[in-house]
């Protein structure tokens, strides 16, 4: 008798077990191909919601492929600007994080190992040991790197055959990449192109000084910097009076690269306010570091970002990885394609114009001479003007943008100018 019983309870038991077993069998196989595939406990939840919340067919893609992943997260961002509850922008937070994180992993698998990749224009930063910092420039990269001979301060203190035989440290920021550093011994000085160069052997050992801890894109949207000139202010107060105008070359959630008229100096603290996808973005940090051309007057300010709030942080991203809604993503490419055609036919007018100016003998080079003087700001402005096809010269508050027919999202009113009491932001 009593083992009937036994026998039945154990059935029992086997048969809820096995329904809960199929009931979950999905998340159980989920659970054990992350665990085997090396991923952590919280990476294969987090994951597994996101599987949840795209009714996934095959959840398991999201361990090995970033399209799924990618398309994923799409779905997702759509229905956070659907409801952006605090919860729904948690989870945008975390997979955002987990996206960063795959990224870099895979931006260091392409970290370069040799000069041999390094390309002209590159900027160098040179340690000459008891000398000092110097800075110089790639010109040539062929069987030596061939660079301009090291300036300190604007200033030439030791010619190049002074540099002949000296081993040196070098310093470099590779766009998009990383911080690098290599030891090398300049070789022998000379003309190169007509200047006077140094030689310098080529190095297999760059080492990976930094990498970045956000991704970064190209862009070009305009905004408004305003000074903090106080210690306690309201990070997330909209600033409704005009700041100093910018325009945003590159940007990440951590930060961004703006270019200003004007002078820039170190260690000032910014609130930056501008438009993405017609959701207004602030950011508040410091001034890290800043390049100066004395020539165009214009400064680049490398600006950390401190403080920015989640939502704004996510729409950040969403830019970031192109996340925007795909109803979007189709007025973009259509913009897109008829701006190439207006280019193609502007080309082929172009084209036929100076063609025809050559056959009357006219000179068209003045005309390009004129349009070469012209400030980067001016012509920045001009491309606006024509792109949104009116004359942009009336004042917007700083929160009004639109989005030019390159699909690059900029402030119609703005330009960067060139002269310093324009915009003398420092």
């Amino acid at each position: 008798m009593y083992t009937v019983t036994f026998i039945i309870i154990i059935l029992v038991i086997l048969a809820v077990m096995g329904a809960v077993y199929t009931a979950f069998k999905p998340r159980i196989n989920f659970f054990i191909t992350g665990l085997d595939s090396g991923f952590s406990f919280a990476e294969i939840s987090l994951l597994w919601t996101a599987a949840e919340l795209c009714s996934l067919e095959q959840p398991t893609a999201l361990f090995y492929s970033l399209p799924a992943l990618t398309k994923c997260m799409t779905q997702i961002s759509n229905m956070t600007s659907a409801d952006s509850s605090d919860k729904n922008q948690l989870i945008m937070t975390k997979l955002f994080n987990y996206r960063t994180k795959i990224q870099n992993e895979a931006d260091d698998k392409k970290g370069m190992t040799t000069t041999h990749s390094l390309d002209k224009g590159q900027t160098l930063r040179i340690i000459l040991p008891g000398k000092g910092v110097f800075t110089s420039e790639i010109v040539g990269n062929g069987n030596f790197l061939v660079i301009n001979v090291p300036r300190q301060k604007n200033l030439i203190p030791y010619s190049g055959e002074d540099w002949v035989g000296k081993v040196i440290s070098v310093y470099l920021w590779k766009k998009g990449d990383a911080r690098y550093v290599f030891d090398t011994t300049v070789t022998q000085s000379g003309l190169f192109l007509g200047k006077s160069s140094l030689f310098l052997k080529h190095s297999s050992n760059l080492v990976r000084t930094q990498k970045r801890k956000s991704v970064r894109v190209k862009c070009e949207i305009y905004g408004m910097l305003y000074i903090i000139k106080k210690d306690k202010i309201d990070v997330n107060a909209i600033e409704t009076q005009n700041g100093f105008r910018c325009l945003i070359e590159d940007i990440s959630e951590s930060g961004a690269l703006i270019r200003i008229g004007g002078k820039g100096v170190q260690n000032v603290k910014l609130k930056l306010q501008f438009n993405i996808h017609n959701k207004l973005i602030l950011m508040v940090g410091v001034v890290r570091t800043v390049e100066y051309n004395e020539e165009k007057n214009q400064s680049l300010l490398h600006f950390e970002c401190t403080h920015i709030e989640t939502p704004m942080r996510n729409e950040v991203l969403k830019f970031v990885y192109n996340m925007m809604p795909e109803n979007e993503k189709e007025v973009l490419e259509a913009l897109e394609q008829t701006e190439d055609d207006e280019k193609a036919e502007e080309a082929v007018t172009d084209a036929n114009g100076e063609a025809a100016k050559e056959a009357d003998g006219n000179n068209s080079e003045s005309a390009g001479t004129d349009k070469s003087e012209k400030s980067e700001g001016d012509a920045i402005a001009q491309d606006i003007s024509a792109a949104n096809g009116k004359d942009n010269a009336a004042t917007e508050s700083p929160a009004a943008s639109s989005e030019n027919t390159s699909g690059k999202i900029t402030d119609s009113n703005d330009n960067i100018p060139n002269k310093a009491d324009e915009i003398n932001v420092f």
